[in-house]
């Protein structure tokens, strides 16, 4: 059966292609051939700037062109290759010589990959796709979204809310403050993430320079290779380390989307019951269905969505971040295999992000229902009534509201006046208790 999104077999490359085709030029199988191709050729003009060998610098731009205009053509011709070498970096080796052979450098052929091991490649070109896609991408769409959340969180600092502590009705909050936590939390963790650096690997079979060093040993081969990943590409090059990257610091990169994504996972669901509470309605499309049997509804499906997508996305982040960072011994294959499907979650959450975004543009606040709730709630005073009057050292304020707001009947304006028209306290006082309502009673908030 011919592959198109119609017959794929993952979501993400089928139902969802239209969403998360800009990942494609980082997550997909072009892409990582590419990015390898690009370390290959930038390490072979960092070596003839090594005066390794002769490379006028007037043909650095000819070899660059090789990765920068790099085609789907290019890409087929390299798996084909690797169909007979069983293995894809060596098929890549292949291609640029094959390149260079074709630009009149032909003597220079066995600088290619020279002194290398694979990962010196792949722990370089997947640190750099990585990098990209959270520069390029990821950053972009969860900036946008916590914009968002602070426009609304603005727009409603003064409207109230109902509280709801363990569900239970409990002090009035501002709305737009408890949006405002969701911002704070999510800035801390994008800022965290920030701090993390792109790491790669790159010092030969083993990390220790074995063929450079024997080779060449009067070069400084940890200089050279610090300049080449650090300046050149603009990752940081770990000093000490096996055949592979120890993939430390990827794997904190995908703990912290792990909890962003977390925190986003709570922020739907509160936002998918405020809906059900009817504190949002949400815009309708008339040609849009909510039900296939009940007309009347619209279901709050962009939030359910971005669950489910953030859900998956963690459970694959949770993997990886959990097996990357182990290898038996100098390496094991395993890293291969797994690093392949970083994708997988960062197109989940790219899709959860755009789902939230969507939901978000659909919200319409019911203020009347927040009202409606606060005056059925006079009960929530409470607090703010005993508090007062334990200021005031009033005998056991706690134990006589307890003994009101408990005793089985609907608190109302009315219901506690007449209590507080019943204390043997100043009228000054009873005036001050009289104005707290559950509509003013919401603390400070900026």
């Amino acid at each position: 059966m011919q592959l198109q999104a119609l017959t794929a077999i993952s979501p993400i490359d089928g139902r969802y292609r239209g969403q998360v085709e800009e990942l494609a030029p980082y997550f997909s199988e072009f892409a990582l051939i590419r990015y390898r191709v690009m370390v290959e050729v930038e390490y072979f003009i960092a070596l003839a700037e090594q005066k390794l060998f002769a490379l006028p610098k007037s043909k650095h731009a000819a070899l660059r062109n090789i990765y920068q205009n790099f085609t789907v053509e290019n890409a087929q011709l390299i798996k084909d290759t690797e169909k007979i070498t069983n293995h894809d970096v060596k098929a890549v080796e292949y291609f640029l010589k094959n390149e260079l052979k074709n630009l009149g450098h032909e003597a220079l052929l066995e600088w290619v990959h020279f002194g290398l091991t694979s990962q010196d490649i792949n722990n370089t070109a997947n640190p750099l796709m990585w990098r990209d896609a959270v520069e390029h991408v990821y950053m972009p769409a969860i900036a946008n979204l916590i914009l968002s959340l602070k426009k609304m969180s603005k727009a409603w600092m003064k409207v109230p809310m109902l509280a709801r502590t363990h569900g239970q009705p409990a002090s009035p909050t501002i709305l737009g403050k408890e949006i405002e936590v969701f911002v704070e939390r999510l800035e801390g963790q994008v800022n965290l993430l920030g701090q993390i650096p792109f790491a790669a690997k790159f010092g030969g079979a083993t990390g220790n320079f074995n063929a450079h060093h024997v080779a060449f040993p009067k070069v400084n081969w940890e200089k050279f290779a610090n300049k080449f990943v650090n300046t050149t590409l603009g990752l940081q090059r770990m000093q000490y380390t096996t055949q592979i990257e120890h993939y430390d610091n990827i794997a904190a990169q995908f703990d912290t989307l792990k909890r962003i994504n977390t925190i986003l996972i709570d922020f739907a669901r509160d936002v998918w019951q405020y809906i059900s509470m009817d504190y949002f309605k949400q815009k309708i499309k008339k040609n849009e269905v909510g039900s296939s049997a009940m007309p009347h509804k619209v279901n709050p499906i962009d939030f359910e969505n971005a669950e489910g997508n953030l859900g998956l996305a963690n459970a694959i982040f949770e993997h990886l971040s959990s097996k990357l960072p182990i290898s038996r011994l100098q390496r094991d294959l395993t890293d291969s295999t797994v690093l392949r499907n970083i994708g997988v979650p960062f197109g989940h959450t790219v899709l959860a992000l755009k789902s939230l975004d969507k939901g978000l543009n659909k919200l319409i606040l019911n203020e009347a229902k927040l009202k409606a709730d606060l005056e059925a709630n006079w009960a929530v005073v409470a607090e703010a009534i005993q508090t007062v009057l334990r200021r005031e050292n009033f005998p056991q304020p706690y134990e006589a509201l307890k003994a009101l707001t408990r005793g089985g009947e609907q608190i109302t304006q009315k219901t506690m006046h007449q209590f507080i028209d019943g204390l043997k306290i100043t009228a000054a006082l009873k005036k001050e208790l009289k104005a707290i309502t559950p509509h003013n009673y919401t603390g400070i908030w900026s």
